[in-house]
């Protein structure tokens, strides 16, 4: 099944969940705010909500600076 990650497709199985993409990424999950189709999935729902065909992946990691 192919999914759009920040812009990239990318292959994944059926019934993955965001939980497990972010692992996939090597992305901490505590770090980062995930967007499907351009709506926030909160993150207590990342290991139960299941991407489908065509989803919008969005990773959106915070930069310090200054």
């Amino acid at each position: 099944m192919r999914v759009q990650v920040n812009g990239s497709p990318r292959e994944i199985g059926p019934e993955t969940t965001l939980d497990a993409l972010l692992r996939d990424l090597a992305v901490d999950p505590r770090r980062v705010a995930v967007a499907v189709n351009a709506a926030v999935v909160p993150r207590p729902e990342l290991p139960t909500r299941i991407l489908a065909e065509g989803d919008a992946v969005e990773v959106i990691e915070p930069v310090g600076g200054g």
